[in-house]
């Protein structure tokens, strides 16, 4: 294979340098990256999932075999990457993952990947004010997708209507949700910091947790034990930027509920098999995160507060866009339960401690003793105090010498 040599560009400075990670699988990819490399990628509208497990990494570029943003709908991905500073690079063709090498040492310069004096790669470098126009045309282009989502809402509801409706073919659980708050853990969309602002609640309230594939390592990660992992093919596998579920998650867990296809299976099941981790069934069209929240929904939840879920339709179209008519019915369903964790600090001050009323109860009855000593009866009340304690006999044990008194 031939490459060109030089190119008037070339010249320029290189916008960034590090070495290539090359992997078609993002999950893959995770495991080798290193701060400051550069990821080379084919990743179709990369999802804000997938951006926050790079950040975490701390690519210093990221090239990209498909645009960034293909126009469909508004991608987060980016965004998110370009405001953070890391240099972005797409359209470099659908062989690019053959034309480099993994390790390779290269640089950046405008559009153009050098390794040495050869440019493997060319393509359009972003820049965090191309991301944003593009966001905006592709926001103009929704209403495709809606008219499509609304097709695929009639099409799950077909499929999933037991389920959803009348809440058949959820397993038997030894975990009781019957009446109690329970908190469902995404690990995605700022899950950390949703996490902390709800410890108060959790500690207070003794919530039912369930964690969604590497949500239980997330609840872990905060020493949390999960009551109930839901875990599905991503979970397995991992997946869109996440690890797969650890070791220690699944035998942590106090229960695993197995996240299955309408045929009961679940691609990559036999690693749990091999484990000898207790699996209890159930299966559902939508995406895990969904099937999580129903069960705990038909279980008799009294409240469900999502973590790491969606909120903005921004959000709610980056990361299901595949599964969006399952979300959609799913939330339609949960309905009035469901609680974002993000709104759980507004809503919920805590419960009032013993020591507190105490000190309000204090502080009354010096208000009440202040202004009574104000008016003519309360003062003749602190003179008759005052000439009682000045006259009132002193007693107490008498030494043997006499009129001593200790």
């Amino acid at each position: 294979m031939r490459f060109s040599r030089r190119h008037p560009e070339d010249e320029g400075e290189a916008v960034a340098e590090g070495t290539l990670r090359v992997d078609r699988r993002l999950a893959s990819l995770l495991r080798s990256l290193r701060p400051g490399d550069i990821a080379v990628v084919d990743h179709l509208d990369l999802d804000r999932r997938a951006a926050d497990a790079l950040l975490d990494h701390g690519v210093r570029a990221v090239v990209n075999a498909s645009p960034f943003i293909s126009g469909r709908f508004p991608n987060l991905g980016p965004e998110r990457l370009a405001t953070a500073g890391v240099v972005l690079v797409d359209q470099v063709g659908a062989d690019a993952l053959a034309k480099v090498k993994d390790g390779a040492r290269a640089r950046i310069v405008g559009g153009r990947v050098h390794v040495g004096s050869t440019v493997v790669l060319s393509g359009r470098l972003l820049t965090l004010d191309d991301v944003r126009e593009q966001m905006d045309a592709a926001r103009e282009g929704l209403s495709a997708q809606l008219q499509s989502f609304a097709h695929n809402t009639t099409e799950y509801l077909r499929r999933d209507q037991d389920l959803l409706l009348h809440g058949l073919g959820t397993p038997d659980l030894r975990t009781d949700m019957d009446g109690k708050p329970t908190v469902v853990v995404v690990r995605a969309f700022d899950h950390a910091e949703e996490l902390r602002r709800i410890k108060e609640f959790v500690r207070e309230q003794k919530p039912v947790l369930v964690g969604v594939d590497a949500g239980a390592d997330a609840l872990l990660e905060v020493g949390w034990r999960p009551d109930l992992l839901v875990i599905g093919e991503q979970g397995i596998s991992g997946g869109d930027g996440n690890p797969p579920v650890s070791e220690k998650a699944l035998r942590k867990a106090r229960e695993v509920v197995l996240h299955t296809d309408s045929s009961r299976r679940a691609p990559g099941s036999e690693k749990l098999d091999r484990l000898g981790v207790r699996v209890a069934p159930m299966a559902a069209e939508g995406t895990t995160e969904d099937a999580a929240l129903l069960l705990a929904d038909i279980k008799g939840a009294s409240l469900i507060v999502s973590v790491g879920t969606h909120a903005t339709l921004d959000e709610f179209l980056d990361r299901h866009h595949g599964g969006l008519a399952s979300t959609f019915l799913t939330r339609l369903r949960v309905g009035p339960r469901l609680v974002d964790a993000r709104s759980v600090p507004s809503l919920y001050a805590g419960r009032v401690r013993l020591w507190q009323l105490a000190v309000v109860l204090l502080a009354g009855l010096l208000a009440l003793l202040a202004a009574v000593a104000t008016t003519p009866r309360g003062e003749d009340w602190l003179d008759e105090l005052r000439t009682t304690v000045r006259t009132a006999p002193v007693t107490g044990p008498v030494d043997s010498s006499p009129g001593v008194l200790l």
